[in-house]
Parts: C-alpha cells; structure tokens; sequence
C-alpha cells in the first residue's frame, strides 16, 4: 500500500503534515510504511473488519479476461506486502487450468522494502510464482509499452503526484491495457458518511497507534483519505492523461471506490 494526501484542486499528491515538497513527503511515508510493516497485514484486515480482503478479491476477478491470458504481463503497484498481487494470482490460476501452462510471473513492486520483505516471505510460505521488486512509482525501472494490467490497492492515493503517477502508468502500460485502482473515498452525506467520518477520524487512529506503536502513520492515514480527490476528480485526471473508458465502481457506501480504465489502442 505504499508510496506518498491533498485535493487536486490545491496540491498534486500526498503531503504529509510538515513536509514542504515532493522529495521530503516521499521520503516520509517511505518511512512511515517501513516502520509499520511489521504489523501492517494484522491491522489492515483488524482494521477493515476484513473487508479489505473482499475488495481485492473482487478487483482481481474485474480482470479476469487478462488473468485468463498465458502471456498477459501483469504489475500490481505500490502492492505493500502483496495481498492484491497474491489475489491475481489466485483468480489467475483459477482462469488458468492448465497448470503446466508457461505464464509470466505476476509483478508487485513497492518502495518501501521491509513491506516487499515480507511479501516474499508470504510467497515463498505459499509457494507463489509471483515476483516482487523495489520501484518508486513516479520513476518505475521498466520499459515503455510493458504491462496488459497494472493494478494498486490503497496506496495510489501516496503518491506524492497524482497526475505524476497515471503518466507513469500509462507509460509502462501496452496500448489497450487495462489499469485498476482500488482507493478508499470519503462518503458525501448520510448517516453512514457520520459514522464513516467518526470510524477514520476517532477510532482508527487509536486503535492502529495502540497496536503498531507508530501515531503518525495511523494519524495520517484518515488524512490521506479526507486530503485525496472525489472519484469524479479522478475520472477526470485519468481521462485528462490520456486514459479511455474510465469507470467508478464503490463498495462499502461510497468509502471504496475501484477506478479502471484502458489505455487506447494505436
């Protein structure tokens, strides 16, 4: 879930409180999500009442007509500790039949290394063929026209510029490539927009501080939430770099939202 809050309208990415420019807000949630790797998958499932296990899973079967693919490339960006990636793989393998069948090994990348640490460790306890490498998401070490999916779940919204990021996606994406970005998103109004608000705001912060012993990622966090653009802003900045058939789809009332679109053909 890794790599660096504020709205479009002001501020091109993430800044976390105290941070003056892109290279120091970088270098702090690198920092941040380092520290808390240790305890990141018990409180992100804690923390979500395990829903967060439900949304990846239904992300990866959206792309179920590319995981299907034997020679389809895939890159799951900022993948933290790699939950999104290993999900992929499973619907992959589900799509897949075949299990001689060659096929590509799936791509995390993340740059905050003790996560990808313990991505590999989690592979290599379930025997996945699945491949994780460093990579700051704004500078990916990968060749243009590279990827048919690039996927990321909870952590786009870190990235010190937004606008940054999709360019960099669309870079390395194949013309016709897909992208999908799972994102949390504040609810408009509401009694679950209240309670939503109350949740992130007052207990989160607590409870991630009390277990991970880190208050500044688990204050950030609800920031990062409340500072990110509404889907439409997003829809519109997709479509703005160059993305086509950009789609929103929510869960939870409105607080997820997967955003997907293509990159057009030549």
């Amino acid at each position: 879930m890794t790599v660096q809050t504020g709205k479009t309208a002001k501020l091109p990415g993430s800044r976390p409180l105290g941070t003056r420019s892109e290279g120091e807000a970088s270098a702090r949630v690198r920092e941040m999500f380092s520290r808390i790797a240790p305890r990141y998958d018990f409180l992100n499932h804690a923390l979500s009442f395990s829903l967060d296990k439900v949304w990846r899973r239904r992300t990866a079967r959206r792309f179920r007509r590319i995981l299907r693919r034997t020679d389809a490339r895939v890159l799951d960006l900022c993948c933290g500790t790699g939950d999104l990636t290993f999900a992929l793989e499973r619907v992959r393998i589900g799509e897949i039949r075949d299990a001689g069948a060659y096929r590509f090994p799936l791509i995390g990348s993340d740059f905050a290394q003790p996560m990808l640490d313990r991505a590999r460790r989690k592979g290599a306890a379930h025997a996945r063929s699945t491949v994780f490498t460093t990579a700051d998401a704004l500078h990916l070490p990968f060749a243009d026209a590279s990827f048919d999916l690039i996927t990321s779940a909870f952590g786009f919204r870190n990235l010190v510029n937004y606008e940054s990021g999709l360019h960099e996606i669309a870079r390395v994406l194949k013309p016709g490539g897909e992208v999908g970005i799972l994102e949390f998103s504040e609810p408009g109004a509401g009694p679950m927009a209240g309670l939503f608000h109350f949740y992130f705001r007052r207990v989160l912060p607590h409870v991630g501080a009390a277990i991970s012993g880190n208050n500044e990622a688990y204050a950030y966090l609800p920031g990062s939430v409340a500072k990110f653009p509404a889907p439409t802003e997003i829809t519109a900045l997709m479509r703005k770099v160059g993305f086509t058939s950009v789609q929103t789809t929510s869960w939870n009332f409105r607080s997820v939202v997967l955003h997907t679109a293509k990159l057009p053909q030549d």
